[in-house]
């Protein structure tokens, strides 16, 4: 009984089946091809993607390059899968938070309820800061206490780590599988699944519910293969729900257009203004730090937030890491000073010291521009000229800061070398959030 749930949902090459099922064999198990030829060009059936004419073994089959990470699909092979069959119990309380929602955030979660419950495609348009994880506890309730299979993902592992624990505390009864790229715990079948988008791929429709956290982020935004995934770990009846903070045109289209429902909540869940940055040219601020030297006006400003906070300073390049931390060093040797980015052995490890409110200036990449939540910090953005530095990331960038009620005046600046039009359009898209936020406001 245990195999047959551990295979639920679950699909694999045939030779990934055979090593973890120790060739297991039940009627329920699937096949589908793992290629098929559409419009003459051979097409894998796991992330969507046509085989490159270059990617062929030696007795001149082809193979997927582009899935190659989950195992490798050759052409001729098969995808075992066994249909999900939700072989668990239904939690008797499913929702064991006992906070509550602001009006606002009410009004938002019912229509995620409304979406889960017609099984409807709905995206949730909040600012950074507005609770999003919050106004879905009710709807995710209903589906479990439903008895349906959930699942909530995002593209990157740090947003997973942020929701874990907060779902194990608001679900408390409710048995929860943590799945990343990272993880060693081994796998185990759950009504609720929290993962990362890749690890969607290996899932075939297996999930009553889908949630896809920062749906504009990378890797998701723009991913054909990440978008597979999720339309194939999801049933044939599902309901799919995005979440953003910073909508693609995409997502607007699909919203105008009424392939999805929509709804926005422009105010955060305290109720004050998002933080609008602050803008201070340093057009030389490259060769300060090459010197060690931080710009005047950066080392002020740097020094008087310290007094109060602590700071997230971003900077656009892992490359700038170093010079920008001896710099802060040598300007305020007193402080405390670390750097992470993506490929940091120890990113989680440091992420979660800074968490805990160990060290005053973290310096990242944009690696935690999104899905953190850290107590209490002002915002600096090095470099915000920088092509890696979009509107959407900078929007995000500048939502790190005043999360909490009692810090919501956090600051944020924006220090560039060139004003571009990202930088305008990322403050001039924060002004207008903080307009339909004072509508909002002069409603109660």
């Amino acid at each position: 009984m245990m195999e047959k749930q551990l295979a639920c949902g679950r699909q694999w090459s045939a030779t990934q089946f055979s090593a973890v099922m120790n060739n297991y064999s039940v009627p329920q198990i699937k096949q589908r091809p793992a290629f098929q030829t559409i419009n003459q060009r051979l097409v894998c059936q796991r992330c969507g993607q046509v085989a490159k004419e270059q990617a062929r073994l030696p007795d001149g089959r082809h193979y997927c390059a582009a899935c190659l990470t989950f195992g490798r699909l050759v052409e001729g092979d098969q995808l075992i899968y066994v249909p999900e069959g939700n072989r668990f119990e239904p939690p008797i309380e499913p929702l064991t938070w006992k906070g509550t929602l602001t009006p606002f955030q009410a009004q938002a979660a019912e229509k995620i309820i409304a979406a889960i419950t017609n099984q409807q495609r709905h995206v949730l348009t909040a600012v950074t800061g507005a609770g999003k994880t919050e106004m879905l506890f009710q709807g995710i309730a209903i589906a479990l206490a439903q008895g349906q299979r959930v699942c909530i993902a995002a593209p990157r592992v740090a947003v997973c780590l942020e929701l874990y624990p907060r779902l194990q505390a608001a679900f408390a009864n409710t048995p929860i599988m943590l799945m990343h790229g990272q993880q060693t715990a081994p796998y185990r079948y759950t009504p609720l699944v929290v993962c990362t988008t890749h690890q969607l791929f290996k899932f075939y429709q297996a999930f009553d519910t889908v949630i896809v956290d920062e749906v504009d982020a990378f890797p998701f935004v723009d991913n054909h293969q990440l978008e597979m995934a999720v339309k194939q770990a999801c049933k044939p009846r599902c309901a799919l729900i995005y979440l953003t903070a910073t909508p693609t045109v995409k997502l607007r289209h699909a919203i105008n257009t009424g392939t999805l429902t929509g709804s926005e909540l422009p105010i955060r869940f305290h109720g004050h203004l998002l933080p609008e940055p602050h803008c201070y040219p340093l057009f030389t601020w490259r060769r300060s730090v090459k010197r060690q030297q931080l710009p005047r006006v950066m080392r002020n400003l740097l020094s008087e937030c310290l007094k109060s906070q602590r700071l997230l300073l971003f900077v656009p390049q892992v490359s700038d890491l170093g010079p920008v931390r001896q710099s802060v060093i040598k300007a305020l040797p007193h402080i405390t000073v670390n750097t992470v980015h993506a490929n940091d052995p120890e990113q989680l490890n440091k992420i979660a010291a800074f968490r805990a409110g160990n060290g005053d200036v973290m310096i990242t990449t944009t690696v935690l521009e999104r899905g953190v939540t850290f107590k209490n910090v002002a915002v600096f953005v090095l470099g915000a000229e920088h092509v890696v530095f979009n509107e959407a990331v900078l929007v995000q960038i500048a939502g790190r800061a005043g999360r909490q009620r009692e810090h919501a005046a956090n600051p944020v600046y924006f220090f560039y070398a060139d004003y571009t039009v990202a930088i305008e359009r990322a403050r001039q898209q924060i002004k207008r959030q903080n307009q339909k936020g004072r509508r909002l406001q002069s409603t109660v």
